[in-house]
Formats: structure tokens, C-alpha cells, sequence
């Protein structure tokens, strides 16, 4: 039970509300139906590949290269829980075609650029999670039809990202993110991590799924979820099959025996298939990306974008701090003479004006989060009077925001951090500092709540800043960023994806900033997949530090100034 004293310091409740717009039931039927009507490709403008052997022709065919499984077996939706169906119908260009996927949070669906870029997902993509059935068309008693989704889910897309360097005549960066509105009950596949390489050993035993085409002299594609195992090849291998350029080594990896030339001995991806996942060990290592005009040409391999290549640019697309939905990472600041909470949406390389969010009266802590990867902005904020902790995050059911106590009584508690997956299972964790200079992980289990907590190590009271929300060495692992009291100098702690006191690597100097008095980590406020850094001197100048990736003194490039003014603000997420 609460106090009358805290009954009276109320949490603040935010007025704004995501705007997702999710189209109706009926809306996404139809979709659907429109586009099982239709027989285009994604990624009609893509290059034409047609022969795998080196030095032979491309061909003149004006089939657009893809992917489906020839050969293999039937699975059912139990064995992979995470496989989606991409539908895609724009009426107005009649234009309608298939693809995979892969749940790897709540909201977020793994795909393939070229089955994203340049097409319209919100006004037109319906994502069916849940079923390893095809939809099918029902002609019912009165003589109407209908459709039948075998149980599926179907969802709307909130909005994409597909790789900025994605090339449509290369496929080099194939590797895109659909956010749902609504988190689905599909349980997610993690991605690899950067650091893997055994996925990829030579030999491999690697898995495959999809609903793409099961024969090279048919178009139809397989009603049922299909899989198939395919041993992953050296990048040699996959060079030599291709035409000189064909074959990227570290964006790509091939896998499979080679093609016989027809479907008689040949295991492959075909046409359908782009966009699903290639799996080692329950993890995602590759993406369906492209092969050869009918799948089956003697000496083929089925080519996939590899993801411990993509993992860290993928990463903030998955766990990020984007209020405005834009994919950018957006700031929350609150003023001190008033307690008026505000947010400025990032346009990049600077801010709109400021948004009123009301009075954040009566708290000491506010942390742009995503404890539970439903793809909304939650705050983690401590209260004032009594040091209690609390959760605040968006209920789309609801249309409302919603309060739930995490943690009570840390008054004394130093540093609180929201960083993002920390241990490497694929879910936000929160960190703190104890009074005595303790550094604890708290693993987070999706839902707002954790785990028992990890000790990390003792000694970071020596810190007067300890920041960080997302991954900024591009490796797709949560890091911290610090400053010491004593000499005002900057480190990195490079996360490794592990609990305990192997959690972060040894710190690395990056930054001696003496000149500063406020820092925070938002995310990446750029867009460009990598976490940016934010910082105000002692007279209120905001400035904001691009990651570049790398972990050494080179981790931002040039600063640049977001504007004055900044001093009147106490509390920054």
C-alpha cells in the first residue's frame, strides 16, 4: 500500500499516442486476396541472374531472380513458430506478390530488402503470423467466397526499414524490418550474433523454410511450410560458382549441394521464398536473397544475405527509442522550472520543436526504453519521494498508457540504465549502480519485469555518467558509455552479449570531455543503424556525436550543434 504522501505524487501521464493507423480485418483480407490473385516478384528491377557457372552468360529470360524450396520436406508451424507470410497488393498499380519472414521480436519481422524497397507496406502489406498454411479460397453455401487463414494472424505494417545501401542491381545489403502495430503471439527466432563464425564453418548443417515454388517447371508455390537442409559453403565455393562480382564475401553465403540441373536431386531455395530465414541452432544466419532463374541449374547454391554481417545495423530497427515512428531515436526532456516533460522528434541531424508531454512533477529519473519490444516507447522513471521505479508503456488494446512498479526503494541507487539486450538472449535488460559503486544487470523477460540480478563488478562509483541504449561498435551487442569523476574522461564498455562479469569488455578510452554536464543516449537518432550520442556544456549548447561503429577514439564523428538553450532542462531520457 502506498502512503498518503506518495498516493499524492501522481506519475505523470504522457497525452500522446503512437500513431499506427492499422487498417481493418476486412482491409487485410483484402489485401490478401489481391495478392494471391497476382503473379509479380519483388524486386522486379533487381538484376537478372540466370547461370551459376563461371564465365557463362547471363540469361535474356525476363524472370527476375528469387527464391523457393525445391526438394525438402513439409514442417508444421510447431517446429518454426516464427515463420510469416508477406502478402503484398497495390490495386492501384496492380502490382501483387509474395514473400518470407522471420518474428524476431514481438513487432518485427526479418525480411529482404528487395521485398521491401520502394514498395509501400503500410497502405499495402498484410503479415500473416501463426498458421504453416497458405490462405485459401472457401466458396461457401450461398455461393459467395471467403478466405480461410487456418488460424493465422493477420497484421498490418506500422513501417519499414529496408538497408540504406541496399543495391537493387548487385543485391548487395539485402536485409530489411517490418514493425507490426501490435505485437503478435508468434515466438521469435533470435539473429546471430556478429562474433559467429561457426555458422558458417564449411559443411554447416543449415536450415531452410518457406512456401516458395517446389519445382523449376512450375510457378505454383507450396501451400504448406516446406524446409529443407542445406550444408552452408566456403565463400570460395560460392565465388567460383558465380559470374566474377556475383558473390559479395561478408554480405552473402551460400548453401546447399550444387543444383542437378532439374528438381531430381536438387535441395534449394526458389521463387517465394525471399525474405525467410536460414537457421543454425535455433538462431537466424542468412535471409533468403537470390539464385539462379528456376533454381535448379547444374552447379547452383541458393544465396543468402548473412546476418552476423547485418546483426548491429539491424539492431537498432529492433530495440530503439522512436516515439515519432520514423525510425530515427527521439528526445525526451523535461524543463526545470516547470517539470513540463517535452519530446523533440529527430529529423536526423537536428530537432523539431519541442512537444509538450504535461508535468513530469515529482521524479529524479526518466529513461527512453522498450521493455517489452512491442515496437512503442516506454519510459523507466524513478519517483522522488520514495525511490520506487516504475514502468510506463503504451497498451494498444487499451489505447492508454499504462504504470507498472519495477523496482522499490532505489533512492540510493546511483546510475539507472536502460541500455537495451545486454545479455544476448534478444531482450531489454536494465542495469543500475548501487551505493556502493556495484554494477547490476537486471535480465529483462520482455514483459516488464526480470530476472534475479547479475553482478557485474564493483568500482563505478568512480563514474559521474554512465549512459548508453543500443550498440555503438556495430556488432549488434548493447554498450555502455562513461565518464570519469576524477578526470572528466570518456570510455567505451563494449557489451559481449554475456551476463555476469563478463558482461563488457575491458573500457577503452575514447573522449576526454571536461567542457560537458549533461550527456545522453537516445538510440540512433540519425537512422543510419548506429547508436549516436548526445552532449550540452555547462552553457546549455546540445551537441550531437554520430556513432561511426568503431570502438576506439574514432566511436563519433565531428560533433555537431543541435542548438542553445539546453541549460533550462534537468532531466534528459
Amino acid at each position: 500500500m502506498m502512503s498518503s504522501a506518495d498516493a499524492a505524487t501522481a506519475l505523470p501521464t504522457p497525452t500522446a499516442k503512437p500513431n499506427t493507423s492499422a487498417p481493418s480485418l476486412d482491409e487485410l483480407t483484402e489485401r490478401v486476396a489481391g495478392a494471391v490473385a497476382s503473379d509479380d516478384t519483388a524486386g522486379e528491377t533487381a538484376q537478372k541472374r540466370a547461370s551459376l557457372s563461371s564465365g557463362t552468360s547471363t540469361s535474356s529470360s525476363d524472370s527476375p531472380i528469387d527464391a523457393k524450396i525445391i526438394g525438402g520436406s513439409e514442417t508444421t508451424i510447431t517446429s518454426a513458430p516464427w515463420m510469416a507470410q508477406l502478402w503484398y497488393y497495390d490495386e492501384d498499380q496492380d502490382l501483387g506478390f509474395f514473400c518470407g519472414g522471420a518474428v524476431i521480436a514481438p513487432t518485427k519481422i526479418l525480411t529482404a530488402a528487395h521485398c521491401v524497397d520502394g514498395y509501400d507496406w503500410h497502405a499495402n502489406g498484410t503479415v500473416i503470423t501463426g498458421t504453416s498454411q497458405l490462405p485459401t479460397t472457401v466458396t461457401n453455401d450461398d455461393g459467395s467466397t471467403s478466405t480461410d487463414f487456418h488460424g493465422g494472424t493477420l497484421s498490418g505494417v506500422w513501417r519499414q526499414w529496408d538497408h540504406p545501401s541496399y543495391d537493387e542491381d548487385t543485391i548487395d545489403n539485402d536485409i530489411a524490418v517490418l514493425t507490426l502495430p501490435n505485437p503478435v503471439k508468434a515466438t521469435p527466432i533470435k539473429m546471430t550474433t556478429s562474433g559467429d563464425t561457426a555458422s558458417y564453418a564449411e559443411g554447416t548443417q543449415a536450415k531452410v523454410y518457406g512456401w516458395g515454388r517446389t519445382s523449376s517447371t512450375s510457378d505454383d508455390i507450396s501451400d504448406t511450410l516446406k524446409t529443407a537442409t542445406l550444408p552452408v559453403r566456403t565463400d570460395a565455393t560460392c565465388a567460383d560458382a558465380f559470374l566474377p562480382g556475383w558473390f559479395i564475401k561478408g554480405h552473402m553465403v551460400c548453401a546447399g549441394e550444387p543444383a542437378t540441373g532439374s528438381d531430381e536431386g536438387t535441395n534449394s531455395a526458389c521463387n517465394g521464398d525471399s525474405g525467410g530465414p536460414l537457421v543454425v541452432n535455433n538462431r537466424v544466419v542468412g535471409v533468403v536473397s537470390w539464385g539462379v532463374e528456376d533454381c535448379v541449374a547444374a552447379g547452383a547454391y541458393s544465396v543468402f544475405s548473412k546476418v552476423s554481417t547485418y546483426v548491429g545495423v539491424t539492431y537498432p530497427r529492433v530495440d530503439d527509442t522512436d516515439i515519432s515512428g520514423d525510425g530515427k531515436a527521439d528526445l525526451f526532456l523535461r524543463k526545470d522550472s516547470t517539470n513540463v516533460g517535452y519530446v523533440k522528434e529527430s529529423k536526423g541531424t537536428s530537432f523539431t520543436a519541442r512537444e509538450s508531454w504535461g508535468s513530469w512533477a515529482g521524479l529524479n529519473v526518466v529513461l527512453q526504453t522498450d521493455l517489452n519490444r512491442d515496437g512503442y516507447q516506454d519510459f523507466v522513471v524513478r519517483r522522488s519521494s520514495d525511490g520506487d521505479v516504475f514502468w510506463m508503456h503504451y497498451v494498444p488494446a487499451t489505447d492508454s498508457w499504462a504504470n507498472k512498479q519495477i523496482f522499490d526503494n532505489w533512492k540510493s541507487r546511483k546510475r539507472i540504465v536502460t541500455p537495451g539486450d545486454v545479455t544476448g538472449d534478444a531482450l531489454p535488460d536494465l542495469l543500475s549502480v548501487d551505493s556502493a559503486g556495484v554494477l547490476w544487470i537486471y535480465p529483462g523477460k520482455g514483459n516488464g519485469s526480470f530476472s534475479t540480478r547479475v553482478k557485474v563488478g564493483s568500482g563505478w562509483s568512480q563514474y559521474n555518467s554512465v549512459r548508453g541504449h543500443g550498440d555503438f561498435t556495430g556488432d549488434g551487442k548493447a554498450d555502455l558509455i562513461v565518464r570519469k569523476s576524477s578526470t572528466s574522461d570518456i570510455y567505451l564498455y563494449k557489451g559481449t552479449g554475456k551476463a555476469g562479469t563478463g558482461a563488457f569488455s575491458s573500457r577503452v578510452k575514447v573522449r576526454n570531455w571536461s567542457s560537458y554536464n549533461a550527456f545522453v543516449a537516445p538510440g540512433d537518432v540519425t537512422g543510419d543503424g548506429k547508436a549516436d550520442f548526445l552532449a550540452r556544456t555547462k552553457g546549455g549548447t546540445l551537441y550531437l556525436y554520430k556513432g561511426t561503429g568503431k570502438a576506439t577514439s574514432e566511436i563519433f564523428a565531428t560533433r555537431i550543434s543541435i542548438g542553445t538553450g539546453y541549460d533550462q532542462y534537468d532531466l534528459f531520457g
